[in-house]
């Protein structure tokens, strides 16, 4: 099978695309032959060289899939030959990624795709779908109809899912943006209200658009300002953060404390199979009815990884604003 892949970590450059053995399967997997990949920041990082676990020599680059059943395992009863499928958590702790013509994946982590849903967008909504399912709900921030909620970069993969999720739950959702490019298109997954945060006071604005405060606050930059977060929380909010492994910001104790505020620190891929099942169960029912719209940038064939991760890292790491959204890869 064809396959992206690396053998020594590395800038976008190391990635190769060629041939590779397809997988066999065990008793408890089933191959799906993909359709659309997506490409996760987490990804480049693991390219850079991140030494978050062991890595199969050479590896398979990716994390999210979409793609159609081919073969089951001898323990598989969920699944059957011909199934529309998509997963994340792939590519992590030692397994190989997705950016193939194959995979062999656990059943556990795959969920059908119903009819009428995209298998390109159940591929773009994959990780950041569930990573802002598990966050906004049960367990993390347990988001109420009826209240605030703040997300920084509304119009970015888990931004663009927080703000569609959040709505649906019935919340009022503000959301940030750099542009007024990406302010309209925030709006048109729809939040309430936006904030352009490189040229308005943040602030102010927030204190404008919520004077009673923010129920739930979204972090997704890599260095928060917890003066400018706490100071916008109303009592008992959530604060949700999944960015920032680096840093070390001073932290307001007593304002947070009287506020009787929580704070939330999670990573989808340490989600067990049951948590992330609720999440990516309820995912197919809404890409199915019609309900959870994919943020999609650019779309590359997946011989063009390597120019896939240079945009990823140069709008992750360098903030060059050339992207809204996932990056989706075809093989």
């Amino acid at each position: 099978m064809k396959a992206a892949y690396f053998s020594e970590p590395g800038p976008p450059s190391v990635i190769q695309y060629g041939d590779l053995p397809t997988p066999q399967i065990g008793p408890h997997q089933a191959l799906v032959k993909m359709t659309a990949v997506s490409v996760n920041p987490i990804d480049t990082y693991i390219r850079n060289g991140a030494n978050y676990w062991d890595l199969p020599q050479p590896y398979i680059i990716g994390s999210d899939l979409a793609g159609v059943v081919e073969e089951v395992g001898a323990e598989v009863d969920s699944l059957e030959v011909g199934d529309r499928v998509w997963c994340s958590n792939q590519g992590f702790f030692g397994e190989q990624g997705t950016f193939a013509e194959y995979c062999a994946v656990d059943a556990k982590w795959l969920y059908k795709l119903p009819e009428g849903a995209s298998e390109k967008d159940a591929a773009a909504c994959a990780l950041v779908g569930v990573t802002a399912h598990l966050g906004l709900f049960k367990g993390n921030a347990d988001l109420q109809s009826g209240e605030t909620l703040y997300i920084q970069g509304g119009s970015g993969g888990v931004g663009s899912m927080v703000v569609q999720m959040a709505k649906l739950a019935g919340a009022r959702v503000i959301a940030a943006a750099g542009s007024e490019e990406k302010a309209a298109i925030c709006r048109e997954l729809g939040a309430d209200e936006v904030v352009l945060y490189k040229t308005e006071n943040v602030a102010e604005r927030i204190k404008e658009l919520a004077p009673n405060g923010i129920n739930v606050f979204w972090e997704t930059q890599r260095e928060p300002d917890f003066d400018l977060i706490v100071g916008a929380m109303a009592e008992r909010g959530r604060i949700v953060l999944m960015a920032g492994r680096d840093a070390r910001p001073e932290f307001p104790v007593g304002p947070f404390y009287v506020k009787q505020c929580r704070i939330f620190g999670f990573v989808m891929f340490k989600a067990s199979p049951s948590e992330m099942r609720v999440s990516g169960e309820a995912i197919s029912v809404l890409l199915g009815a019609g309900k959870l719209q994919s943020q999609i940038g650019a779309e590359f064939p997946l011989g063009e990884a390597a120019k896939a991760h240079e945009l990823q890292e140069g709008n992750t790491l360098h903030k060059q604003q050339t992207l809204a959204g996932k990056i989706v890869l075809h093989p």
